[in-house]
């Protein structure tokens, strides 16, 4: 089950890039034009280290988030009947799976919703996240990554509810990494202005195939958990 809740989390970074791009494209543009000027003609190299250190401590941010969310669960799980917890835990990660490939195929948005939950957190960590701009070094790029990583976003913390179903600090922080990591190519793109896969993962057929197939990865899981329980 953890192999394909990884997988699924990885596909739900690299094929929600349309939400994505959506809550930190602009974010990621306007980081980009306020980059220091680099010397010399490699500046699109220059560019791109800023810009991955940033995404770099943004991905940092899930990967604790995971581990934090996972080992959590994994206390709990000692207050209750493990197998029953187990089961419960998996059941609740295969719904939130298939919501979540029902919102990147454009079917059902509700997934979206649990945003809300993350604004108390943020009204918190956005002002401080707001003075390390405009950025003036690779160290300062990955502290700003981190704190932006917190920003309140349905696709995390979708994905954040397959950590609790991990049970475990290592197995949830390998989730949160590979959705970090599926993110990637959507938000480099959109800060190095090379648009062509950002508009190849909206085009509909390509998000009616990815959402189908994390759709597929929640029915299995909720087939493990419902087949525990007879």
């Amino acid at each position: 089950m953890i192999d394909f809740t990884i997988t699924g989390a990885f596909l739900v970074g690299l094929m929600g890039a349309g939400h994505c791009i959506g809550m930190c494209g602009g974010l990621v543009g306007a980081f980009s034009q306020q980059l220091p000027k680099p010397t010399g003609q490699n500046i699109l190299a220059a560019q791109l280290q800023f810009i991955l250190s940033y995404n770099f401590g943004r991905i940092l941010s899930y990967t604790i988030a995971g581990a934090f969310i996972g080992g959590s669960a994994s206390l709990l799980s000692t207050l209750f009947s493990l197998d029953l917890y187990l089961v419960s835990m998996r059941i609740f990660a295969g719904s939130m799976m298939i919501a979540t490939g029902l919102y990147i195929a454009q079917i059902w948005s509700g997934v979206v919703q649990v945003e809300r939950l993350g604004k108390w957190i943020w009204k918190y960590i956005g002002p401080v996240a707001n003075k390390l701009l405009p950025i003036k070094n690779l160290k300062q790029a990955f502290v700003a990554g981190l704190l932006w990583g917190w920003l309140p976003c349905g696709l995390v913390y979708s994905t954040l509810t397959w950590a609790v179903a991990a049970n475990s600090a290592q197995q949830g922080a390998l989730i949160m990494a590979a959705f970090g990591l599926g993110t990637l190519p959507a938000l480099v793109s959109a800060g190095v202005a090379a648009q062509f896969f950002a508009q190849l993962v909206m085009k509909r057929a390509v998000r009616i195939f990815s959402g189908l197939i994390l759709v597929s990865f929640g029915i299995h899981t909720l087939y493990i958990a419902f087949a525990q329980l007879s």
